[in-house]
């Protein structure tokens, strides 16, 4: 903090002090002023006459009015201004009662609007060089009287610089303010969204892997009696399907680590390039997936490359859940201009909560994945039987082109 503005502060905090002294000072010029004589014969001499009693009441009153200028500036104004116009009229040589009108003027200016400024100051003006011209002893092109339209004008025109300044250097001040308020907002969105998305590759993750776990656990508890090779089958599965959700888990959490943490995992998020491995695991637990691809060798972007993984695994995962043990899936993934377009169909005859239209966190999770996006997720039963998931992603979205690493 600079030594002027701690200076200003401190003048702020004692305002009617700071009044009262420069009220003392400005009395005190205007007295040093009225024993000069502006009409001795060899120009102004010092130390020949002493102020009138009038005048001397008009100075000590219109300096008193000082105090108050900043809790009432055009009250004040108004007393300095009828104080300077009666020792004008009246005074013979005049004392520099006037010094008072210009300081209160300044102080109207740097307090108002410039309209109000002008309006005022013009007034003022006026009223002061108009009655020394016109009502005093000395003629109208004289000296004096042209003082006062220079120092009246000079006071509002530097009030108003003073209030512009102000003005200006308050606006910069809120505009700094309202900058640090929308970085704040814009950092707390930011970590909502990553919470948001966090939660939701945990809920894919941790829905998938399960899922594949208790069908697999299922099947070695049925035949661990009678066909021993099968069940050391099916809990191969299950270790393998626990090590890839571990695996996965490990990955997610490694993205809330910070700088300082132990080492976080390196592995890229999973894309459509394992989608053939995907597709195994849930041939492995019992669902036949048939996969079609019409978009090898189409680059996407991070964002929209794990979107579309993590919708086929959810819908995959439900389809195992909720469609039944005699169920197919047919997985349909098409580049199609600037789309691609992941489709999922079972023709299974089981119905539950996460297979209606709009229900469940697994249809919810891959909603809130595609509308991130900016994309569209159409789900409901075929006509016929079975169940349908349609989503339409935008090759190239809003996060693409500020970022293209896996989240």
């Amino acid at each position: 903090m600079s030594t002027l503005t701690r200076a200003r502060r401190k003048l702020r905090a004692h305002s009617v002090a700071a009044d009262a002294a420069l009220a003392a000072g400005v009395l005190a010029c205007m007295v040093a002023g009225s024993f000069a004589e502006p009409h001795g014969p060899e120009g102004i001499d010092w130390g020949v006459r002493t102020p009138d009693v009038l005048s001397l009441v008009l100075m000590t009153l219109a300096a008193a009015a000082l105090v108050f200028r900043r809790r009432a500036p055009r009250t004040v104004l108004a007393l300095a201004s009828g104080a300077s116009v009666v020792e004008s009229v009246t005074g013979d040589p005049r004392a520099p009662v006037a010094m008072c009108a210009v300081i209160a003027l300044y102080t109207v200016a740097a307090t108002t609007d410039r309209p109000t400024t002008w309006r005022i100051g013009l007034l003022t003006t006026t009223v002061l060089t108009g009655a020394s011209m016109a009502a005093g002893p000395l003629p109208w092109y004289a000296q004096e009287n042209l003082a006062i339209f220079a120092w009246t004008g000079i006071g509002a025109t530097a009030g108003d610089a003073v209030r512009s300044r102000r003005a200006f250097v308050q606006a910069i001040r809120e505009r700094a303010e309202r900058a640090e308020r929308t970085r704040e907002e814009e950092a707390r969105r930011r970590v909502a969204e990553e919470r948001l998305r966090i939660a939701r590759d945990l809920h894919d993750v941790v829905a998938h892997h399960i899922a594949l776990v208790n069908v697999q656990a299922g099947v070695a508890a049925h035949v661990m009696d009678k066909r021993p090779d099968q069940a050391k089958e099916a809990l191969a599965h299950v270790r393998e399907a626990s090590r890839s959700a571990l695996g996965e888990l490990r990955a997610t959490v490694g993205l809330l680590r910070q700088s300082g943490d132990p080492e976080a995992p390196t592995e890229p998020a999973p894309g459509l390039d394992r989608l053939d491995e995907l597709a195994g695991t849930f041939r492995s637990a019992g669902l036949p997936v048939e996969v079609a691809r019409g978009d090898e060798g189409a680059g996407l972007p991070a964002a929209v490359d794990l979107a579309a993984y993590r919708i086929v695994q959810e819908a995959l995962t439900n389809v195992r859940k909720h469609a039944g043990a005699d169920a197919r899936a047919e997985v349909s993934v098409v580049r199609v201009g600037p789309r691609i377009e992941i489709t999922v169909l079972d023709d299974g005859a089981g119905q539950d909560q996460d297979h209606a239209p709009g229900g469940g966190h697994g249809l919810l999770g891959m909603r809130e994945r595609v509308t991130a996006l900016g994309g569209t997720l159409t789900t409901g039963p075929r006509y016929g039987g079975g169940f349908r998931v349609h989503a339409i992603l935008p090759v190239t979205t809003r996060t693409s082109g500020a970022r293209d690493d896996r989240p």
